[in-house]
């Protein structure tokens, strides 16, 4: 049949009520099957949260229909698109919505919906922008907030019932109020105004989020009280997740998920189960990810980075949470459709369904000046059984090419002189650890020597440090002056902070000491940095600054 023809006979047949579009499927009954129907859910972040001219004025594409299909495809059943509305807005009383910005914004919620998925829109930095003044400015912060839901509860009055509407991101309130009583009170506004607004609003599924969002218990109380209070099955709970903050951005040592961050992890997941979930109030993780991701994903080394994301999923999954990964574009390219980190990508997407195995790191280190020896390293079996190691496709020999025993895994010298070749700088072979479920584990072999560093002079806001990686590479660093005190911002630890403070180059042959380093480092007191490798190697280093110069010393 002609494809116009088929067109016209499928209008006729919907007229009729025979058929439904994809945007009309019906949701699940509960608050709960309906979170449960979301997982997995994705952010389009820095979009329609932007806080310029329009969608794109923070470096993404505009949105297309196409995009929301390849979300989908990826295996996600949601969408959190997060929207700030203050450059929307006109003058007070009455906080008109440019109807340009909310036609847009319909437009992007039908195609989402029409697609599938699950849709969550809520008012995203106006949080910090305005609402945070209500302490002082009580009455006008509530007047612009609730000229906002009005109008965006009624524009959206009788939209699919897989729209959710999210009250307020990350609620957080400037000095002098009760901070409880405010989100209380801007929490049962929300709830009045969509509520009162009737159509599918009037069940529509609501989401409600904690003080700063965060899964402390203090907080996780207050929410749990208003959501007594308001006695409506169609609610839902939200916090974010953005891990142990050490391991997070690679500060205080925290360069690896550890037991410290693996236990926080935990609890943080208890309570979250403990508060809400075992009474029966769903509870929806919006954001979660690693907050270092937002200068770069390599902020944290690769392996220690799938290791979190592994035992989040398994997390998510047996406390029965749903999930929304964070991306404001740093993780799926919006144009091409395809992941900048795709080995990431499997093991989030492997981890919404099983575990994987996993090993004490993703790199193994031979000394190209010592003699090859067998090398021994720590299985993480996470409940798989470890069913042989690879080499691209083909099995390497259990017995002559490696042993194992128990969660202790075996490369034999004979096989490691295989792979290191010529004992050239680098990485010589990557072994894929198979497991009998879940994503393999890629374990990277490298030949290395110490590094050496060089003198060199330049200032504050251009230093690098001549670098000589030989192989390695760089896992934290270091900054003491001559007392033993700290040197640099967060002075409170010895370790800086990965990107913030230094950060390698590779390609260069560099590291890079930042303006936000030097801004906190006394005029004329030599500091004393330690390089800190993954390979174990340490190598020290001296900087002192004068005013704007600074010399370094090896």
């Amino acid at each position: 049949m002609p494809g116009r023809f088929r067109s016209l006979l499928a209008v006729l047949i919907m007229g009729l009520g025979l058929l439904q579009p994809s945007g009309a499927q019906a949701a699940p009954k509960t608050a709960t099957a309906a979170v449960a129907a979301m997982q997995p859910g994705w952010n389009l972040g820095n979009t329609f949260d932007a806080t310029g001219a329009d969608e794109t004025s923070w470096g993404n594409p505009r949105v297309t229909r196409e995009l929301l299909a390849g979300v989908r495809d990826q295996g996600f059943r949601s969408i959190r698109i997060p929207v700030t509305w203050s450059q929307h807005l006109g003058a007070a009383p009455d906080f008109t919505i440019d109807p340009a910005a909310l036609a847009r914004l319909q437009e992007v919620v039908g195609w989402a919906l029409d697609e599938g998925l699950y849709v969550m829109i809520n008012v995203h930095h106006d949080s910090w922008q305005w609402i945070n003044t209500m302490p002082v400015a009580h009455d006008a912060v509530l007047a612009e907030y609730t000229a906002i839901w009005t109008q965006v509860a009624a524009a959206f009055r009788d939209a699919s019932p897989r729209l959710i509407l999210e009250s307020v991101n990350e609620p957080q309130f400037a000095a002098g109020g009760d901070d409880a009583a405010l989100l209380a009170e801007l929490t049962t506004a929300f709830h009045r105004i969509v509520r009162d607004s009737g159509g599918r609003n009037a069940t529509r599924l609501l989401v409600l989020p904690t003080l700063h969002t965060s899964a402390d218990q203090v907080y996780l109380d207050q929410l749990a009280g208003t959501v007594t209070a308001l006695h409506d099955p169609f609610l839902i709970a939200t916090v974010h997740y953005y891990g142990y903050w050490p391991f997070s951005v690679n500060i205080a040592g925290g360069y690896r998920f550890d037991a410290t961050a693996q236990q926080e992890m935990l609890g943080t997941f208890q309570r979250v189960r403990d508060t809400f979930v075992a009474r029966g109030i769903p509870v929806i993780i919006g954001e979660y990810g690693l907050l270092g991701f937002d200068r770069s994903t390599g902020t944290i080394e690769q392996g220690e980075k799938l290791k979190f994301f592994e035992l989040f999923g398994q997390q998510a999954r047996v406390n029965q949470v749903t999930t929304m990964l964070w991306d404001n574009g740093q993780h799926l390219d919006r144009s091409a459709l395809t992941w900048r980190d795709p080995a990431l990508y499997d093991q989030i997407r492997s981890s919404w369904r099983t575990r994987s195995g996993t090993a004490e790191s993703d790199l193994l280190f031979t000394a190209r000046s010592a003699p090859i020896a067998d090398k021994t390293i720590t299985l993480n079996l996470n409940g798989t059984g470890f069913t042989g190691l690879y080499q691209g496709r083909t099995a390497l020999r259990r017995g002559s090419d490696y042993t194992r025993s128990g969660d202790q895994l075996t490369l034999r010298s004979g096989l490691l002189k295989r792979l290191l070749k010529d004992r050239s700088y680098g990485v010589k072979s990557t072994l894929s650890l198979r497991f009998d479920r879940g994503v393999p584990w890629r374990l990277h072999v490298l030949s290395y020597d110490t590094p050496t560093v060089s003198d060199s002079t330049g200032t504050t806001t251009g230093f690098t440090v001549p670098t000589a990686f030989n192989g390695d590479r760089l896992a934290t660093m270091t900054a003491t002056y001559a007392d033993g005190s700290y040197a640099g911002p967060q002075n409170w630890t010895a370790y800086k902070e990965y990107d913030r403070t230094f950060a390698p180059d590779y390609t260069a042959g560099t590291i890079a000491l930042t303006a936000d380093f030097f801004a906190e480092v006394t005029d004329a007191a030599p500091v004393t940095l330690t390089f800190i490798f993954w390979s174990g190697a340490t190598v020290t280093y001296q900087v002192t600054r004068a005013g704007s110069t600074v010399t370094g010393t090896a």
